[in-house]
């Protein structure tokens, strides 16, 4: 019987089906954590020992180390975690992969699967269809499950007969019996295919198949695991490209970690193997290296085993992975203004998540307007023209870049938005793109309150020392309302009120009232000329503007509170 081209179609969709229902499980079971995972990670890495345990739980959760390690480079890109804190998870992640090898070689060569597949479908197919998002996501975890096992059954039947196509056997023996060349021949062939399909966990499902069906022995196989191992990290990798420099830094880490453990791993190869036979053969009276059937055991327990020890050996030396890793990657001190720090990446798994990565980025544009808006009263104190006038130029740019930081993290929460989301999160992205549109409005004002004092220099109507007195005292108002705006930002979301803020935007409305009132006499009285009071009167008022913009940051925070 030949192998044809729709035969290959069938497995690359077998294959497809396979990584469909696991991106769905995961996703799913990603959402049905939401918050809780978020403030797990938070308490969970205080140490390197609960960070390890840690990325093992999440990971045996979720069911991807790939989407655990691209979380945890996201968490450290917008500073939820340090460098330090993110390498125990890390090293927990690879332990955690190990368990889909488990449940494939336990239930999926074991238990007919298709049995049990088609009546979870039947129970999750109509909580999809719940008004409740819990329920949506319970049913998602469960068909992303069934699918997950579908397609590997299918990939069991689709893989060719090595009887009937011994061309294909005679192709991989030209590899084998070359001792530590074979080993790095497949070791490669592992990461090449890890590194295409993007799952360390699909490509371990691949190897356990291919020895399940004859096609590679297990020394064969073991090479082809050490190779996934090298080849999963590089999704972290990928998403940290565009992340500043400490998540690139989390990425490396990941990367040298699994590069030191294969390596060796592969100088004891032959004693490794051995001993996980040894313990095969104590469990089931059969050996790997003569037994096809208990290969996919065998090779669940090297992976296990690899990925614990290498964790046991390598934690004592975290220290020195950070220490290379600062030393390849250098933080560089050019951070611009108005510029995305922590959503330049869309790789997340969950939007759920990306929530964080968007407050993170609108506290910071908060910060970068408020420093835009610092910038005033130096101006209105600076004696010297050049300076005055660097100071301005620095506030029109700023208001420039702050316009185009609204749009991009806008773009950014519209993008979140097109995915399934709780009612509670639809709700802080509608509040968030209010507050990125009243930051933006305060880049506004501030620009206008330093034209109006750029024009009084340029006209040389001066404020008198009582006007600038005047408005010195607003500025330190709408400053300490900034202050409140930014804490209330930060606050954890339940958390937030807006007492202080409405006591500090009350404050600021009086004494825009109180400065009105005098101006109206003050030019009466001919204290100073029109146009002079005009320009005055334009900065007072635009900075009770401001206030009041700062103000509905705060109540549009406590509106989305459910």
């Amino acid at each position: 019987m030949n192998y044809t081209f729709i035969d290959f179609l069938t497995l690359i969709g077998s294959l497809g089906l396979f990584l469909y229902g696991m991106k769905i499980m995961s996703e799913a079971l990603q959402k049905v954590a939401g918050s809780k995972l978020r403030n797990f990670l938070a308490a969970m890495t205080s140490n390197r020992v609960k960070g390890v345990f840690t990325g093992v739980l999440i990971t045996a959760i979720i069911q991807s180390s790939s989407a655990t390690t691209v979380m945890i480079v996201s968490f450290v890109n917008a500073g939820l975690l340090t460098l330090t804190e993110s390498v125990g998870v890390i090293m927990g992640a690879n332990i955690g992969t190990t368990v889909t090898a488990w449940i494939i070689a336990l239930l999926g060569f074991k238990v007919k699967m298709s049995v049990f597949a088609f009546p979870l479908i039947g129970i999750g197919f109509p909580l999809i269809f719940s008004n409740k998002t819990k329920h949506q996501s319970w049913g998602q975890v469960l068909v992303g499950f069934a699918l997950l096992f579908i397609g590997l059954e299918s990939l069991k039947t689709s893989v060719p007969n090595i009887g009937d196509n011994p061309g294909m056997l005679e192709f991989l023996k030209n590899f084998t019996g070359m001792g530590l060349g074979s080993s790095l021949i497949f070791l490669a062939i592992g990461t090449f295919l890890t590194v295409v399909i993007q799952s360390s966990s699909a490509t371990m499902a691949l190897t356990l198949v291919m020895c399940s069906n004859g096609w590679i022995s297990f020394e064969t196989a073991a090479a082809m695991v050490l190779g996934e191992n090298i080849g999963t990290t590089i999704t972290a990798n990928l998403a940290a490209t565009v992340a500043n420099a400490t998540a690139k830094r989390a990425a490396r880490v990941h990367f040298f970690f699994n590069v030191i453990g294969v390596i060796w791993v592969l100088s004891v190869l032959p004693i490794f193997l051995k001993g996980v036979d040894n313990i095969t053969l104590s469990i089931s009276g059969k050996s790997a290296f003569t037994d096809t059937g208990s290969i996919p055991i065998s090779l669940s327990f090297f992976h296990t085993f690899f990925n614990i020890f290498n964790v046991i050996l390598q934690i004592w030396f975290v220290k020195y992975l950070v220490t290379l890793v600062q030393k390849l990657i250098p933080i560089k001190d050019d951070e611009q203004e108005f510029s995305l720090k922590y959503i330049k990446f869309g790789m997340l798994n969950t939007s759920e998540l990306s929530l964080l990565q968007a407050k993170k980025e609108i506290v910071l544009y908060a910060q970068q307007t408020k420093k835009l808006f610092s910038r005033l009263p130096n101006m209105l104190t600076e004696k010297k023209e050049r300076q005055f006038n660097k100071q301005f130029e620095k506030v029109d740019n700023g208001e420039n870049k702050s316009d185009e930081m609204e749009v991009a993290i806008a773009k950014y929460l519209t993008k979140i938005s097109e995915s399934n989301l709780s009612k509670s999160s639809s709700k802080r992205i509608s509040s968030m793109l209010k507050i990125i549109d009243e930051i933006e409005s305060m880049g506004d004002s501030a620009l206008n309150i330093g034209r109006a004092l750029s024009r009084s220099r340029n006209k040389h109507e001066r404020f008198t020392p009582e006007m600038n007195k005047n408005i010195i005292a607003m500025f330190n108002l709408v400053n300490e309302a900034f202050e409140i705006m930014i804490e209330n930002l930060t606050e954890h979301h339940h958390k937030v009120t807006k007492t202080r803020a409405k006591k500090i935007e009350t404050k600021i409305n009086n004494f825009r009232n109180e400065l009105r009132n005098n101006h109206v006499q003050d030019v009466e009285n001919e204290k100073y000329n029109y146009q002079a009071g005009a320009l005055y009167k334009d900065v007072f008022c635009e900075s009770e503007k401001l206030g009041d913009y700062i103000y509905d940051v705060s109540q549009s925070l406590v509106d989305s509170i459910d």
